[in-house]
């Protein structure tokens, strides 16, 4: 199978941007909204005019949710012109990579049975995140595995929350150390020289302008080898009060001849400008480059979706 090579070493020019690259790869917390992130940048990608798929580990289904689709696990599906979405199944990604290894079908499908895969799954640590991040990979080539597959421009991936998501991005290397040569090792070569290609492979992080969240994403920085090529921020609430407003808004509360429709109303604006403060002391801690996008509800929707994909243009 053919891959693209490694020019990490080969160039001093600045990576290109984030759409610009095969992989794309969003790490934080759970519950940052790193689904809807990946969605919306599916959905930039496809805006521009590149054929991109967003891919799911989770088995939950959260981004064709988002376009009122369900999919089945482990089947490539088209949400909208130009967007399709993946959520990725270990099993069916081992019978994909046997069926191409071996020249006996009949071996491939044994050795790729559910009862034989959940046996050889759990004596082996970290091999489905090595079929995972293998069938990451393998969308993303030139030449596609499996038959008539077509090729894709950028692959978005809705990694698992932060310490799942290393090992994802790990696997590759551990076991082409662990193997030392033969196939697997070979394998796990050509997907850790790709994600370690910045050419070819951005890693972006999401977090909510909360500490649990925002402590989750520096720790994730520190530990990953290269620097990020994204943060966003994301349900940041609008900045509406001045630190003058602020003063106002509860000095107008303290007054005893107020009615409740009234006092009730300060206090909102009181309990939303408090929140915008702690807020923009937690995005201080993300740093300037930050990309900041809105507070949305939970129900979102096409349109707000396509909100949210042009407050990300400036990463494309």
């Amino acid at each position: 199978m053919r891959t693209i090579r490694s020019t990490a070493n080969s160039t001093q020019s600045s990576p290109p941007r984030l759409l610009d690259r095969r992989l794309v790869f969003l790490l934080g917390k759970g519950g940052v909204g790193r689904s809807t992130i990946a969605a919306a940048l599916g959905v930039l990608a496809a805006r521009g005019g590149r054929r991109a798929i967003v891919v799911e580990v989770s088995g939950r289904g959260d981004v064709p949710r988002l376009f009122g689709r369900r999919v089945e696990l482990g089947v490539e599906l088209e949400l909208a012109p130009g967007l399709w979405t993946l959520d990725v199944d270990p099993r069916v990604a081992l019978e994909e990579y046997l069926h191409d290894q071996l020249p006996l079908r009949l071996l491939a499908d044994a050795i790729g049975s559910s009862t034989t895969f959940g046996y050889v799954a759990a004596v082996t640590p970290g091999l489905r995140e090595l079929l995972t991040i293998g069938k990451v990979w393998e969308l993303a080539q030139p030449q596609r595995r499996t038959k008539d597959a077509q090729e894709y421009d950028v692959v978005i991936v809705d990694a698992p929350a932060t310490g799942h998501g290393l090992a994802l991005l790990q696997s590759p290397h551990a076991f082409a150390r662990a193997a030392s040569v033969g196939p697997i090792a070979r394998q796990g070569r050509l997907i850790a020289e790709t994600l370690a290609d910045r050419r070819q492979t951005a890693l972006a992080a999401v977090a909510t302008p909360e500490s649990a969240a925002v402590e989750e994403l520096l720790e994730l920085r520190s530990a990953l080898t290269q620097p990020l090529d994204a943060v966003i921020a994301n349900a940041v609430v609008p900045e509406r009060f001045s630190a003058a407003d602020a003063l106002a808004l509860r000095g107008a509360r303290m007054r005893a001849q107020l009615d409740s429709p009234l006092r009730d109303a300060l206090s909102v604006a009181i309990d939303e400008e408090t929140l915008a403060r702690a807020q923009r002391a937690q995005l201080k801690r993300l740093g300037r480059t930050a990309v900041t996008l809105p507070l949305i509800s939970t129900d979102i929707s096409a349109g707000e979706l396509g909100r949210l994909a042009d407050g990300l243009a400036v990463l494309a």
